[in-house]
């Protein structure tokens, strides 16, 4: 009996070209997306064992946004309110180095590129409640002013007018714990 042919090379295998690098992102946050799918319906331990296996593939120096949206949809399917606490900061943390691209950060740089500034009131917004979580009130109202004061950056959509909602009942909860309201962020109108 013949087999058939083995497929001939004849040259040998080049590295991948910048459209299959991108394909090769595309795939990472598909599968993120497929591990919040399931952490939406409720599966939170297999979303975090999927999500956790992708962020020992990508490890700590990965490309930001991976890191920045794993991160915080890992802090979400958490359990300990100190374990999503330090999601939630590595979130952050990742966000801090997305620049111009995913991945590059802009040396000199003080203020975040405007892709980039969409990220920071959900981030913030979540610290809060982190932070409320875990009974550091200064610290919930001191991240809640942050996510007030970016709030600039977000569209009049569903997603901009559903973070600015979650912002205020968050500030109206903290407010009935008692103690002072948050405090203005610089620049904050």
């Amino acid at each position: 009996m013949i087999g058939p042919e083995p497929v001939r090379r004849s040259e040998p295998e080049a590295p991948l070209t910048e459209q299959q690098q991108e394909a090769s992102e595309d795939a990472v946050m598909t599968r993120i997306g497929q591990a919040v799918i399931l952490l939406h319906a409720g599966d939170r331990e297999e979303a975090r064992n999927r999500l956790g296996e992708i962020w020992s593939e990508i490890g700590e120096e990965g490309d930001s946004l991976h890191r920045c949206t794993l991160a915080h949809y890992l802090a979400d399917a958490q359990d300990d309110p100190a374990d999503e606490l330090a999601w939630d900061l590595r979130a952050l943390t990742a966000a801090d180095g997305l620049g111009e691209r995913p991945g590059e950060t802009l040396p000199g740089r003080t203020d975040p590129h405007p892709a980039v500034r969409g990220f920071y009131p959900s981030l913030h917004l979540s610290l809060a409640a982190d932070y409320a979580k875990l009974r550091r009130p200064e610290e919930a109202r001191a991240h809640l002013a942050r996510a007030r004061a970016a709030t600039r950056a977000l569209s009049d959509d569903g997603y901009g007018n559903g973070v600015r909602a979650a912002i205020a009942r968050l500030e109206r909860r903290l407010e009935t714990e008692g103690g002072p309201g948050p405090r203005p962020f610089p620049g904050q109108a």
